[in-house]
């Protein structure tokens, strides 16, 4: 028996047809077709227990699906027969309910909000598919790495994974990369407590690995001419530009290459992967997420001719102010930028929540994309983001490698070797022995402080 046979008056077709959207069913229920009611009621429920449970009881391991590009693929097409689905069932309810042909009235609202309801359906359904389709886009484009990693053990027995951070600074005016912010980010992959390393842009004398590179600066890297005073943020982009300090490695690997050797070579560490973040694509991101709030303690002055100012306090900074923050040394130096380029990044992190994201999901995946590369691989990335889980909850702390520890005129590698270790190891009083000079040959003069002198970890951003 139709809807037009019992006689549904309008109140009662849109209750039983909104009744159907909520809970599949109820209005062939109301026409006696219980058997179709009773198993479209079923499948919701069924449907709804199974994004619930999934939600509640599995959320981190949901976080490493939507890593996955196959996974993405999959709840875009899931999404999309799920809203399908619904849709025929509000449009089939109101079918079955809609007041008589003479009722036009009451028949024209019912069919509204029959097409709103579907509406409300389809329109967070097709969103949340479209953000599926951005991320597995976003992955795809950013990790081409496809190496294969052994899912039981994805660090191959590590008890530590070092990540080279980089920050790079391109402009028209100077070709190329310079990397003048670099981190090494050691984790422990059993408990997620983290040690940053930050090595100033101005180290120089740096020892390159043995082999070509070693053999073409073998007491230290001197750089490519005048112009170029062989400086550690240098190395990059001499690989990029002689091939053949890094043979068998193809163009835009072969920077990355020689530097996480090098950088690994300075501080004992292997160091498996790197992310270089440039500058100008991190404030796009920043201008994505509606900007950052950082609290500054001192005026901050930037521009050639000095025609900026950041004054001091907490502020939200736009992604051009934040690019200044990170990059200026006017009235300040190197080192004063590094923290202020850790505080950052931290800011970023903390303010980067789930709404923030949802809400410029687009803008941020395009930034990112354009931002961003790495060579890490795909397959690495649901373990990373069950590490990134246990780093959230760990301890961070910070060591630079500045003066008065450093000379960076005359580094004493030695002793760079050895604070890594020691932050690095259980006890504070633990010592390892020295081990031999990463360089060999290069000039060293005596250090700026005191070998021995304690030195802080955690770095407090305002």
């Amino acid at each position: 028996m139709t809807g037009t046979e019992r006689g549904f008056s309008p109140v009662s077709s849109i209750a039983l047809t909104l009744g159907s959207a909520l809970l599949w069913g109820v209005a062939h229920l109301a026409t006696d077709r219980r058997r179709t009611g009773l198993a479209l009621m079923a499948a919701h429920v069924f449907v709804l227990a199974v994004v619930i449970t999934a939600v509640t009881g599995f959320g981190p391991h949901l976080l490493a699906l939507a890593v996955q590009p196959a996974w993405l693929t999959t709840l875009s097409v899931v999404l999309g027969l799920i809203a399908l689905a619904w849709s025929l069932v509000i449009i089939r309810s109101f079918v079955l309910v809609r007041p008589a042909p003479s009722d036009t009235v009451g028949r024209a609202l019912t069919a509204i909000v029959a097409a709103g309801l579907c509406a409300t359906v389809l329109a967070p359904t097709a969103y949340a598919a479209r953000m599926a389709y951005l991320s597995r886009d976003v992955v795809q484009t950013l990790f081409t790495n496809t190496s294969p990693v052994v899912a039981q053990d994805p660090w191959n027995g590590a008890p530590r994974i070092n990540f080279l951070l980089l920050g790079g600074d391109s402009a028209p005016s100077r070709p190329g990369v310079r990397t003048d912010s670099m981190t090494v980010a050691s984790v422990n992959t059993a408990t997620g407590a983290t040690v940053l390393f930050g090595l100033p842009r101005n180290l120089q004398r740096v020892p390159l690995p043995v082999g070509p590179a070693r053999d073409r600066f073998p007491s230290g890297f001197a750089g490519a001419g005048p112009e170029t005073p062989g400086l550690l943020n240098e190395v990059f982009q001499y690989a990029e530009d002689h091939p053949e300090v890094v043979p068998g490695v193809r163009r835009g690997q072969r920077g990355p290459a020689l530097l996480k050797q090098t950088v690994g070579d300075i501080l004992g560490l292997p160091v498996s992967y790197y992310a270089l973040v440039d500058m100008r694509g991190f404030a796009q991101i920043i201008d994505a997420m509606g900007g950052v709030k950082v609290t500054i303690k001192e005026p901050i002055v930037y521009g050639k001719y000095r025609e900026g100012l950041i004054a001091p306090g907490t502020r939200k900074l736009s992604g051009s102010e934040a690019l200044w923050y990170g990059r200026s040394r006017t009235d300040s130096d190197d080192y004063v930028r590094m923290g202020r380029q850790k505080c950052l990044l931290n800011a970023v992190a903390r303010q980067a929540d789930p709404i923030t994201v949802i809400n410029s999901f687009e803008q941020l995946a395009t930034a990112t994309k354009r931002a961003i590369s790495t060579d890490i691989p795909q397959g690495l990335l649901p373990p990373l983001v069950d590490l990134a889980h246990q780093v959230k909850d760990a301890k961070i702390r910070s060591l630079n490698f500045v003066p008065p520890l450093v000379n960076t005129a005359y580094p004493d590698w030695d002793l760079i070797r050895d604070k890594v270790a020691e932050a690095l190891a259980d006890g504070p009083g633990h010592r390892t022995p020295r081990s031999a000079t990463p360089g060999t040959g290069a000039p060293t003069a005596p250090p700026a402080q005191n070998p021995e002198q304690a030195v802080a970890l955690d770095a407090a951003c305002g």
